[in-house]
C-alpha cells in the first residue's frame, strides 16, 4: 500500500464525514469508467452512442467523467445501446454488513 492509500485509510478511520465523501465519489467516477470501457469494448464514439440514444455527445462525455446526475432511465439506454444490461444492487454500506432487524421486521410485516 503507497503513501496516498496509507493516508486515506487513517483519513477515513477518524474523520466519518471525509470517509462518506470519498466513498461516495468514488462510485460515481468508477460508474463513468465502467460506461466509457463499456462503449470502448464495442467500438463506438461518444457521438455514436449519443446519436443511437437520441442526445447530445456532451451528454456521453458528462456521464462518462462525472456521473454524479445520472438518470436511471439514461443509463437504461446506454446500457440497451451497447448490448448491455443495467443491473442495480441495493445493499447494506461496507462497514455495517448485517440486515438490521427493525429493517427485516418491517419487511416481514409488508
Amino acid at each position: 500500500m503507497g503513501d496516498l492509500d496509507k493516508y486515506i485509510q487513517k483519513r477515513k478511520k477518524r474523520d466519518p464525514e471525509f470517509a462518506e465523501g470519498y466513498d461516495s465519489g468514488y462510485q460515481e467516477f468508477l460508474i463513468g469508467i465502467l460506461l466509457k470501457e463499456a462503449r470502448e469494448s464495442v467500438g463506438v464514439t461518444q457521438e455514436e452512442l449519443a446519436t443511437a440514444i437520441h442526445t447530445k455527445k456532451s451528454v456521453i462525455s458528462r456521464l462518462e467523467n462525472q456521473a454524479s446526475d445520472a438518470r436511471v432511465s439514461t443509463l437504461r439506454k446506454v446500457a440497451q445501446a451497447l448490448g448491455k444490461e443495467l443491473v442495480i444492487e441495493l445493499r447494506e454500506p461496507a462497514l455495517r454488513q448485517k440486515p438490521r432487524r427493525r429493517a427485516k421486521k418491517q419487511l416481514a410485516s409488508a
